[in-house]
């Protein structure tokens, strides 16, 4: 293992083989990911698989175009062969209320004019779009076309793959035990299997950032909450899109492989690191899905998992250097829509590194929160 690295980076989910590989593409010598289990392991691993452009928020819509277009070129721009199982066949997000369709409607608004090719349908255009979709109490819905999967465990091995082509040392089964700091600055990270001198720390830690951050003594604004999910038996293709809800509080696609993912998030749900499936939510799962896709109720569940958001005040990603401990450089917090934004986020944290201008503007840094400056996004799950 080395003793020396330029960049440090905790974490080996997709934001962190994505930051990498975009240090690696922009020259930066001796990466070093450090992964305390295998890559993919944490949130990334166990998230929906969904990749959306229907944001309420110019930045978080330019932030997913921009990734989608990436997740479409992948194999171009990482010169890999393998099939990350992106689908488009989108996602049809639907409304139970006047004021859900008045929001769907100023989304609209906002992606077209970025060039997101979205539009609202009428519960009728659902049913087409979804044909045993349970139509009760719709109002309507949006639809964007381009949205919809991929798969997230060989998304992050792309990106692995990539950096270690261009010289990045993945360290896995490799835990943090500490980052060592002298006159406030960073000098080095203690590991289970020894000392790696740097003075650049990118923390990409997904649930654990917090534990990260106390390292260097800060203590910041986000905690982790359990996510479950479940996925049946595959079948024959049935359904195209994405079926995602706010209000109804649930997402649910078919899988390339005929597989149906879903799940939804639990209000009740207490902060922690809890990652065990309970019986509770395949119950609530089931009487869900049945109802708004009523031909599920034949599929059989093979396995269900639980995964950590790490979540922000905004619910929105930190994306900055730390000004009270300068060459700490935060990735975190993406509440539950790190994997979709992750190609974008890659290029982002590999510019600020690397002191460079910006390829888009970003407005995530740390002190929004004491600020008061919280975004705002309308459309999370």
């Amino acid at each position: 293992m080395k003793n020396k690295a330029s960049v440090v980076v905790i974490g080996g989910g997709v934001v962190g083989c994505s930051i990498a590989y975009n240090l690696a593409r922009l020259g930066v010598k001796d990466v070093v990911v450090v992964e305390k289990n295998f890559l993919a392991s944490g949130s990334t691993g166990r998230c929906g698989a969904g990749v959306r452009q229907q944001w309420g928020t110019e930045m978080n819509c330019r932030l997913a175009k921009e990734s989608m277009k990436i997740f479409e070129n992948m194999n171009e721009i990482l010169k890999t062969k393998r099939d990350i199982e992106l689908k488009q066949e989108g996602y049809l997000l639907l409304a139970y209320s006047e004021r859900e369709m008045d929001q769907f409607k100023k989304n609209i608004e906002l992606q077209n004019s970025l060039g997101i090719p979205s539009h609202l349908v009428t519960p009728e255009e659902a049913k087409e779009i979804v044909p045993y979709l349970n139509t009760e109490n719709l109002i309507g819905g949006a639809f964007c076309p381009t949205d919809g999967h991929a798969n997230p465990f060989l998304v992050t091995q792309a990106y692995a793959d990539a950096a270690r082509y261009l010289g990045v040392e993945f360290y896995l089964r490799t835990e943090v035990t500490g980052i060592r700091q002298e006159k406030g600055r960073i000098v080095g990270v203690e590991t289970n299997r020894g000392f790696i001198a740097t003075e650049k720390v990118v923390n990409t830690a997904g649930g654990y950032s917090q534990v990260i951050g106390k390292m260097v003594g800060l203590d910041l604004p986000v905690y982790s909450e359990r996510h479950q999910i479940l996925v049946t038996e595959p079948v024959e293709k049935m359904q195209g899109p994405m079926v995602m809800s706010f209000s109804y509080n649930i997402y649910c696609q078919q899988n390339p492989h005929g597989s149906f993912i879903m799940g939804f998030g639990d209000p009740n749900e207490p902060r922690d690191f809890n990652i065990r499936s309970s019986w509770q939510f395949l119950e609530e799962m089931a009487r869900k899905v049945t109802w708004l896709l009523p031909p599920l109720k034949h599929l059989r569940v093979v396995r269900q998992w639980a995964g950590l958001y790490n979540v922000t005040p905004d619910r929105q990603p930190i994306l900055c250097e730390t000004p009270q401990v300068p060459g700490f450089y935060l990735a975190i917090g993406f509440s539950g829509h790190g994997f979709m934004i992750a190609p974008m986020v890659g290029i982002l944290m590999a510019e600020m590194i690397t002191g460079q201008k910006l390829s888009m503007d970003l407005e995530l840094d740390l002190g929004r929160f004491e600020r008061g400056e919280l975004i705002l996004e309308p459309s999370v799950v």
